[in-house]
């Protein structure tokens, strides 16, 4: 547990202290707000990845879905812990950049700063914080020695954040109007919807599977705080949902039609 979690608390901070640095060589013409935003979506990225290979690598493992253990669910919350409080000082730096940029910033560590930021960022903090307070106890001790298959699977619902941080990358540099721009688009609602919305579904359909219940009674079978913490997880991916699909229809809607009349 302490060794994974001081792992994870030095490896993040310090990828994203390389990638800074290494964006100073590379964009030498770039502020300092633009290489800690693209840094910052970087190792968000490279945490994405490890998350998602590390609940496949559960799932495929444990054939009984309540029984079966295997030790990347445990040990790798405590990744996800180490990176959740790295994340949200990346995102309080970013929000600081982007007023400093716009000569708009309270003093740096500022009562005023800080309240700023929780304002700006409220959703995405609780949301961390929810992983931080709630999640990470359920998943590591009040759950005993059951559902690691579930604990994977709620890994793989990072599988869309790189192809979102590709998106906010790609319009960082101008790249809006490219086809790589749009094609990312389709693959951001196809891996969001799968791995952020038909996931829990489907988490339902296979403890019915084994269960022997069809899906629509699983949620009478399972322990009540099951169901809730699923509805809390859920509901802010149908939120952000919502906007990838509003953004979406503003991507691809087709532009009027140039006016020839003389």
């Amino acid at each position: 547990m302490w060794q994974t979690l001081a792992l994870g608390a030095l490896f993040f901070p310090g990828l994203f202290a390389v990638s800074v640095r290494s964006l100073r060589w590379l964009a030498p013409a770039w502020s300092l707000k633009d290489r800690i935003v693209l840094s910052g979506r970087l190792v968000s990225s490279v945490q994405a990845m490890m998350a998602t290979l590390s609940g496949i690598i559960v799932i495929f493992s444990c054939e009984d879905v309540v029984h079966d253990r295997h030790w990347i669910a445990r040990e790798y919350m405590w990744v996800v812990v180490s990176y959740m409080a790295y994340d949200i000082y990346v995102m309080y730096l970013c929000h600081w950049h982007k007023g400093e940029e716009k000569g708009e910033a309270h003093p740096k560590y500022s009562l005023a700063s800080v309240n700023s930021f929780l304002q700006r960022e409220r959703l995405m903090v609780t949301h961390h914080l929810f992983i931080l307070v709630v999640l990470t106890p359920v998943a590591t001790h009040f759950r005993g020695e059951l559902g690691d298959f579930f604990v994977g699977c709620i890994y793989t619902a990072e599988l869309s954040t790189p192809f979102v941080s590709l998106g906010k990358i790609l319009l960082q540099l101008k790249m809006q109007d490219s086809a790589l721009h749009k094609v990312n688009g389709v693959l951001i609602l196809v891996t969001f919807f799968l791995c952020r919305i038909v996931l829990f579904p489907f988490m339902y359909w296979a403890y019915g599977r084994q269960a022997g219940l069809p899906i629509y009674k699983v949620p009478f079978h399972i322990p009540l705080h099951c169901n809730v913490a699923n509805a809390l997880l859920i509901a802010p991916q149908l939120y952000w949902f919502a906007l990838i699909c509003r953004k979406a229809l503003w991507l691809y809607r087709a532009p009027p039609a140039p006016d020839r009349a003389r």
